[in-house]
């Protein structure tokens, strides 16, 4: 090599590791078998730095012998003592460090090392991490013992791996050393650079410059403010990370929160929330207060179809899935010198999730974040405005308008867009408005991950191998549900079509079948399945600004021409697009109960009026060549007087209480749901404000909720 070439090549070296690593150590942490020697050794070469194995180059020379003969010498307690001993003695900078798989067990030699590194964690399946130890003929590893198994130790281990990562790099089925060391640069470079991550308006232009000034929006901005200020919703500017086949499948034997944790950590950068503070989060978020152990549990039905059970939260709806989480991920992000008000519209489930979501922060978050929901009240079940009656907490309350749900939903987008009332509140009471709303992003996200999880259920049973497509069918009426359907498409889940499902509110089955959203002569029908009796769609903005390459422009006109017109129309290139990834169809009262009767009658199980919805239409548009899920989006039991109707129950008692008792003298299939049947035992009929649909109104309530709980 020429001298100048040499040089730039000696430069470009030197600049690469000190970009990366400066003095700080790149530190390689996982189980046995994961490919940390080897992984070290690749990331070592490509920057040019220095190689240290713990096992090796650490433990074995200040030992003086070989580790598994000190694990035979001293036994497994000792042995943990010593590593840590070894650790706390230990210092490098600039370096690639490889753990042992028993060092995060250890806590005073791990917050040693964490000083001056990044501790990335190599999370291998463990069918992989069990089948590359049998063929390296390991038979020793520290804890194993006559009572225990293998794969009990590698399960026992995740707790201290996940309390100390600050990367997870997720290795997915078996894939070379190589492939691995390029995902820790990639997964440090990101770690490092939180400008790679940031958020603009679907009414923005394409670079983002539109939206004001500070055009940069990261995560835990758009949580805490929810609407962007030129009315738009927020989405990542560089779209969702893709998983590849491998990585997918490499989820195919993990639990739903294993799912979430590597899935929503892609999605959430660390400088935003710490990816072992995320894992604690989603851990609380999916625990005790879901019934079943699964989560989101997959069941057949019949045929090719599938349901996906959405409906197993505490308060008995698919909202529980993000207004668990969501909370939590609030609280985490706002600033500690404010205080915020989160305002919520519900069509039905909304309103319990949310108010059942934050009333279960800490006390400390709880006398700083309260909770208002709107709610139409004349447009939710009996049982529905029980439960949200029933779910008010010190820090969390239930109001009723006088009007429709898009009358709420519309109000609450107009007082966040109203300067003047948000920064009085702010200069007099020091405090923000928020919303909780699948407007926020941070709503929308959570979902993308059960349509993942279904997928990779139906694989894990067999039903199907990964890489078959399924159709998905959902009832929706506000977009977000199927939106996060189509997320998880994006990112790599084989999804073929996705089915909206309307019921008698149908504005979105002929938007999608005419590219004509129009309003116009249109009125809100009550219907029995309250969550979807929406008109304006918020979340289809989201949509339509992936499908326009993220056209700003165009995505405002739209929104501009429904607004003050009542109506728009896509050009044909747009429709043409559209259809590609959807199809729809809508579901008549009479043939939404006969549904729920027939499912009854052949399975014995109790189809929610929503579902049914979607299982009618599913079954006029499938064509039968691959599986359908359809999403089961709550519990039959919020919608009592309806279900009792289509059971063909003559006389029924208006007491919701006594509803619920009637149906659970069926044993059908779900049981009676435990959380809505506390819930109303609890609290009766309750009560709660109601207010007339006026803005004024609603604007005079929130400045008095404000100084009642924050003054």
């Amino acid at each position: 090599l020429s001298r100048p070439v040499a040089f730039a090549q000696i430069w470009k070296s030197w600049f690469s590791s000190h970009f990366l690593l400066g003095n700080k150590n790149i530190i390689l942490m996982g189980p046995p078998g994961a490919g940390k020697t080897t992984t070290g050794r690749i990331v070592g070469q490509k920057l040019d730095c220095p190689v240290i194995d713990i096992d090796d180059d650490v433990l074995e020379t200040t030992w003086n012998m070989s580790v598994s003969e000190k694990l035979k010498d001293v036994g497994y307690e000792e042995f943990i003592e010593e590593e840590g001993k070894a650790l706390l003695k230990f210092s490098a900078s600039g370096s690639v460090i490889s753990l042992s798989g028993s060092n995060p067990m250890h806590a005073a030699g791990m917050q040693h090392m964490k000083k001056n590194g990044i501790v990335v964690y190599l999370d291998v399946p463990t069918t992989v991490i069990m089948s590359r130890l049998k063929s390296m003929e390991v038979d020793r590893i520290v804890g194993l013992s006559p009572g225990n198994s293998l794969r009990d130790i590698l399960q026992f281990r995740k707790q201290f791996y996940k309390r100390w990562y600050d990367i997870r790099v997720f290795c997915g089925e078996d894939v070379v050393a190589e492939v691995v060391a390029e995902k820790v640069l990639d997964a440090v470079k990101r770690y490092q650079d939180s400008e790679l991550e940031t958020f603009i308006s679907t009414r923005s232009g394409r670079s983002g410059r539109s939206m004001e000034e500070d055009s940069h929006k990261y995560f835990s901005d758009v949580v805490v403010q929810g609407l962007a200020p030129d009315g738009g919703l927020f989405v990542p500017e560089r779209g969702l990370p893709k998983f590849t086949a491998g990585e997918w499948q490499g989820l195919i034997e993990a639990t739903y929160v294993e799912r979430a944790e590597v899935i929503l950590e892609r999605c959430i950068h660390p400088a935003d929330i710490p990816a072992s503070k995320l894992a604690e989060i989603i851990a609380t978020a999916y625990g005790e207060n879901f019934s079943c152990s699964k989560i989101a549990p997959v069941r057949h039905l019949a045929g090719n179809q599938f349901l996906l059970e959405l409906f197993h939260g505490p308060t008995a709806s698919f909202k529980d899935f993000a207004l668990q989480l969501v909370p939590h991920l609030f609280a985490y992000c706002i600033p500690r010198s404010c205080n915020y008000l989160i305002l919520v519209a519900t069509s039905g489930d909304t309103g319990s999730a949310v108010l059942d979501g934050f009333s279960r922060l800490h006390d400390t978050d709880k006398q700083r974040i309260a909770v208002m929901n709107f709610f139409p009240e004349d447009g939710v079940s009996p049982i529905q405005k029980s439960q949200m009656i029933g779910c008010q907490k010190e820090n969390a309350w239930s109001m009723g308008v006088k009007s429709d749900f898009d009358f709420c939903q519309t109000a609450i987008k107009q007082i966040f867009t109203n300067s003047n009332f948000t920064g009085f509140l702010t200069v007099e009471y020091g405090t923000a408005l928020a919303a909780a709303n699948s407007i926020n992003w941070a709503r929308l996200l959570p979902q993308t991950v059960y349509h993942a999880s279904a997928y990779l259920d139906l694989v894990h049973q067999g039903i199907i191998p990964f890489g078959s497509p399924v159709d998905i069918c959902i009832p929706t009426g506000n977009f977000g549900n199927i939106l996060a359907a189509f997320y998880a498409k994006m990112m790599g889940i084989p999804i073929r079509k996705l089915i909206c499902a309307s019921n008698d509110n149908n504005v979105l089955t002929d938007f999608i079948r005419t590219g004509v959203y129009d309003l116009r002569g249109r009125k809100l029908i009550s219907t029995f399945s309250p969550a979807v009796d929406i008109l304006k769609s918020s979340n289809l903005e989201r949509y339509l600004h992936v499908i326009a390459n993220e056209d700003g422009q165009l995505v405002t006109q739209l929104f501009n021409q429904l607004e003050n017109q009542g109506h728009f129309q896509l050009h044909k290139e747009l429709l043409e697009k559209l259809q590609q990834d959807l199809v729809a169809g809508w579901c008549s009262e009479e043939d939404c109960l006969a549904a729920i009767h027939s499912v009854y009658s052949t399975t014995g199980y109790i189809l929610d009026t929503h579902t049914a919805v979607a299982k009618v239409v599913a079954d006029r548009l499938q064509d039968r060549t691959c599986p359908i899920i359809i999403s089961s989006t709550a519990h039959y039991s919020k919608f009592a007087p309806a279900i009792l109707r289509a059971l063909r129950i003559a006389e029924i008692n208006q007491n919701p209480l006594s509803q619920l008792h009637l149906l659970s003298s069926y044993s059908a299939l779900p049981p009676i749901h435990w959380g809505l049947l506390e819930t109303l035992k609890k609290t009766g009929n309750g009560d709660h404000q109601v207010c007339a649909a006026d803005m004024s109104v609603l604007m005079h309530h929130i400045e008095t909720l404000i100084q009642n709980h924050f003054m």
